[in-house]
């Protein structure tokens, strides 16, 4: 997920939420917008695949059952990067549905000609913060499962704040999730995987599904960048929890 182009945009404060002045800041985020080249293939995706595939921002809860055509199991991905992962899991679950959520144009390209050369029916997108889809278009209980694969570490120990794995944004995420649904979250950044069980471990309503860290589930495929780690002997890190009540 992460990527070496300068960010457009400013990530959110490190202050409180209104400034010296009264004006309200921007709520610190865990992403930064960044630019990416965009291949021809993937320009002419979101042309011609965006209106079919991907679904607008509305605070308002999502009607899976009217997105999809019928009543299904849900997982939510935040942060799908490129897609390849996302895709993969998707084609080999047909009878669940998908809805992937990423702020970055270029991964919702490389996903849309995913989709459109699979004939993944059952995969959707959300081109937006997915704290705010959380909060607002995905209702309590609705979620058979949420995937969050290699979110951005933010190495630097002033920038740890900025990790989506936090105990409020758990501790909201559950409220989504049915009585046991599941949360899979993957990294190969060990400080941010000893975070990450620390806070999921820390959540009354989750249920750790491994002695520590998880056996990796067969379905979520190596991806490129991950079996090239392995190799050189770097670690991941899989965390499964799921929701008890």
């Amino acid at each position: 997920m992460n990527d070496s182009q300068p960010p457009l945009d400013p990530i959110g404060t490190d202050a409180d939420e209104t400034s010296t002045e009264g004006a309200p800041r921007r709520a610190i985020r865990s992403f930064v917008v960044r630019a990416g080249r965009m291949g021809t293939g993937q320009i002419r995706a979101l042309e011609e695949l965006g209106p079919r595939f991907c679904l607008p921002y509305r605070a308002e809860p999502l009607d899976a059952a009217a997105v999809w055509g019928r009543s299904a199991p849900l997982v939510l991905e935040i942060g799908f990067g490129m897609g390849g992962a996302t895709a993969e899991i998707a084609a080999n679950r047909p009878d669940t549905d998908f809805l992937g959520v990423e702020v970055h144009t270029p991964g919702v390209g490389a996903l849309l000609k995913l989709i459109d050369e699979r004939a993944l029916g059952n995969l959707r997108i959300v081109q937006h913060d997915a704290v705010e889809v959380l909060e607002h278009m995905i209702a309590p209980g609705q979620l058979a499962g949420v995937h969050i694969f290699f979110p951005d570490p933010w190495h630097k120990k002033k920038h740890n704040k900025r990790r989506l794995i936090q105990p409020e944004f758990v501790a909201r995420l559950v409220t989504r999730l049915a009585p046991g649904g599941y949360l899979h979250c993957a990294t190969d950044w060990q400080p941010y995987a000893e975070q990450m069980l620390e806070v999921l471990s820390a959540e009354p309503q989750l249920a750790n599904t491994a002695e520590g860290y998880a056996p990796k589930p067969d379905y979520r495929p190596l991806t490129k960048f991950e079996n090239r780690g392995l190799k050189l002997g770097h670690g991941v890190w899989d965390l499964v929890f799921t929701r008890s009540s």
